[in-house]
């Protein structure tokens, strides 16, 4: 049986986390790092240069496109519950100056967000044209298609309702009365209401983060330490 994080508008729906198999680590968590297995969470990043991408924002119905980040950080912190602050600008800074290529989603409040999506779109009438194909060609696209596109691709396709996502992940614990710590591999299953594989990947690993010991290692969303199927447009919270 499912247990829901909240009663109220769920997003995340935990089904099993207790296939662990304990792997030792040889190292005292109180020096700097972590020693062991090679890390496995990597950050997505596609090598080849972004030139002149500019930046779409929305926070509920105020959304903007924008040519630099100086004009991306104006406009957000017009919005006084954002709460700009020096480290959210450093943020979004380093996001539009990175070669990442997926949105990202910057929390306000609980389950309340602002996103940021880099595009070649010069205008947002071009942005919204462009979305709105994209959204038909998906609805019209068959599931031989979808399996055909590359991983990076489809895991960035847009495509709102609730996912499965199965993670396997390395979770650091103590060993009772050794001062000594572990890693675990721990398998996590979750259903989540996201926008696409890669949110409902960014969820999971979100409630993770605040849940573990944040030396935990989580996988790239694109090995296959993570997988995920989509549920349908709704679900039933019964």
């Amino acid at each position: 049986m499912g247990v829901r994080v909240s009663s109220s508008s769920p997003s995340v729906i935990f089904l099993n986390h207790v296939a662990e198999i304990a792997q030792l680590v040889e190292h005292n968590l109180a020096k700097v790092g972590v020693a062991g297995p090679s890390p496995v969470f990597r950050s997505f990043f596609v090598k080849e240069n972004i030139l002149q991408m500019n930046l779409y924002l929305r926070y509920f119905e105020r959304e903007a496109l924008v040519k630099s980040v100086d004009e991306a950080i104006a406009f957000l912190a017009d919005i006084d519950e954002i709460g700009m602050n020096a480290a959210l600008e450093n943020d979004i800074r380093e996001y539009a100056a990175s070669d990442v290529v997926f949105p990202k989603r910057y929390k306000v409040r609980p389950r309340v967000y602002f996103i940021i999506i880099k595009t070649e779109a010069e205008s947002m009438q071009d942005f919204k044209e462009k979305k709105a194909i994209r959204s038909r060609n998906e609805q019209s696209r068959s599931a031989v298609e979808r399996n055909s596109l590359p991983a990076v691709q489809k895991l960035n396709e847009e495509r709102a309702g609730w996912y499965e996502g199965t993670m396997d992940f390395k979770r650091v614990l103590m060993m009772p009365g050794t001062g000594k710590f572990q890693y675990r591999d721990t398998h996590f299953v979750a259903q989540v209401k996201a926008d696409s594989p890669i949110d409902c990947y960014n969820r999971i690993v979100e409630h993770l983060r605040t849940r573990v010991d944040s030396r935990s290692q989580f996988p790239s969303a694109k090995g296959k330490n993570f997988k995920y199927r989509f549920l349908g447009a709704a679900k039933s919270h019964s």
